[in-house]
């Protein structure tokens, strides 16, 4: 009897965490083609144009520039690098779900241009543009083992001006949860008072999926010594999922440029007493508050903002991120800013 008690607890035990959140970044075993025909092995971040070769028919124009004083159309190329960037490109590569997920969804932190998704064959999700991260709900044509996920990509001609790249320059990341859920592009923390004395945070979050009964969300705020300066349980979630939460933080740390503390905070959805999925991010306390009299005010204080035009891509590096580099054209432009 004991050894089948034990056996049963076991079995729950596995299959509340096989059900808790998981996240994957799909960084390697992707095929690319750019006629479905011939596959190469790459890892994305990738971006297929940064081999070239090079060749000014990719963005040559005969234009007069006006606001140059121009008359006469001439030839005009290198605005985008004169890298081959127009056109298709597939990838593909397989996916492995796990048992005991309700929900599954892809996240893209870039893809250009227009990426329509595909899993085992079936058309899961579209993305009308290049730029930003999107997601794609795959629960309806995914199943627990191996899937097939196929990202069809096209760039246009004169679609941009200066060179977007092209591929999947940004990471991909495979999410997995119950079926109910804490939506994290739902989910906000608002500075509403600062002192030094208290800080008041009000958070909102939402829940997708089914909300049953004997549920909550708990909320809790971490200082980078590891305790919590803030805690709060709410009950009360609406039908739409939305749950409202105000944070009280006893002589808290602003955040400033100068001195960038941030708190850690964490979300959880509680069903009888157990977590359900649980998200947590780093918060800055501070407030903003922009007027004709005081311009822009960062915790009370006016500020002058400085900054550059600096877009995605690295130059000869190409658009696929790279930390290091990006680290540095960061450093260079804050430097150049200052001066």
């Amino acid at each position: 009897m004991k050894s089948t008690l034990l056996t049963f607890a076991l079995v729950l035990s596995a299959s509340a965490l096989a059900q808790q959140r998981k996240e994957i970044t799909l960084d390697t075993d992707w095929q690319f083609s750019r006629d479905k025909q011939e596959w190469q092995t790459v890892s994305v971040p990738h971006d297929w144009a940064i081999s070239g070769p090079f060749d000014k028919k990719w963005d040559l124009q005969v234009v007069a520039i006006e606001q140059n004083g121009q008359k006469e159309a001439t030839e005009k190329s290198g605005r985008s690098g004169s890298l081959p960037w127009i056109g298709k490109g597939y990838y593909q590569r397989t996916l492995q779900i796990p048992e005991g997920y309700g929900h599954a969804e892809l996240v893209f932190d870039g893809a250009m241009a227009e990426p329509t998704v595909y899993i085992n064959g079936q058309r899961a999700g579209y993305w009308a543009y290049g730029y930003n991260t999107f997601r794609v709900d795959i629960t309806p044509f995914v199943k627990p083992g191996n899937n097939k996920l196929a990202v069809d990509l096209q760039n246009v001609e004169e679609s941009s001006r200066w060179y977007p790249g092209a591929g999947i320059y940004r990471p991909v990341k495979l999410v997995l949860t119950d079926k109910s859920w804490i939506d994290p592009w739902g989910t906000f923390f608002r500075t509403t008072a600062l002192n030094d004395q208290e800080g008041t945070v009000e958070v909102t979050t939402t829940v997708k999926g089914p909300v049953g009964a004997d549920t909550g969300i708990e909320v809790e705020l971490r200082d980078q010594q590891g305790r919590i300066v803030a805690q709060e349980h709410v009950t009360k979630i609406s039908a739409s999922g939305e749950a409202d939460a105000v944070l009280c933080v006893r002589n808290p740390q602003a955040w400033s440029p100068e001195s960038p503390y941030l708190y850690k905070a964490t979300v959880r959805f509680m069903q009888n007493g157990r977590t359900i999925d649980e998200i947590s991010q780093r918060v800055g306390l501070r407030t903003v508050k922009v007027s004709a009299e005081g311009g822009f005010q960062l915790n009370g204080k006016t500020r002058k903002l400085k900054g550059v035009c600096l877009h995605q891509d690295l130059g000869p590096l190409g658009a696929a991120v790279n930390k290091a580099a990006k680290l540095r054209s960061e450093e260079r432009f804050s430097r150049n800013a200052e001066t």
